[in-house]
């Protein structure tokens, strides 16, 4: 007999959003899930049919539970068991252009273009590299 609920941080591991069970409880932990709007609990059930919200990158994600899962499937599968209503986004395009000849960067400088590139520079790691 298949449950007719699931946990919503074990569901969305299972089709993939989050790497961890645990990354998952600590969005919903830090309110970035919501079941039909409201904040969720990592235990808060889930049912076919439900739409959630999942913030992500500083965006909303709209996912709307097709299959219950317990385990971790592969994508192809994780990809049946959810429909993605995610509104399109508009893609930014910030360019840092420096005028040619102008030498150098100075650091504040550096840090605004690293700033429009998305880079984080808080960890000194590139995710380019």
């Amino acid at each position: 007999m298949a449950a007719s609920t699931v946990r919503v941080d074990a569901w969305l591991w299972a089709i993939r959003v989050y790497k961890t069970r645990s990354a998952a409880a600590t969005a919903c932990r830090a309110g970035h899930v919501r079941v039909g709007g409201e904040k969720a609990k990592a235990a808060q059930p889930v049912r076919i049919g439900d739409e959630l919200r999942v913030r992500q990158s500083g965006f909303d994600r709209v996912l709307v539970v097709r299959q219950l899962l317990t385990k971790r499937v592969g994508a192809p599968v994780a990809a049946l068991a959810f429909e993605d209503r995610t509104p399109v986004r508009e893609p930014v395009a910030l360019v840092a252009v420096r005028d040619r000849g102008a030498g150098r960067p100075t650091k504040r400088e550096r840090r605004d273009i690293d700033r429009l590139r998305g880079r984080d520079l808080g960890l000194g790691l590139d995710p380019d590299e």
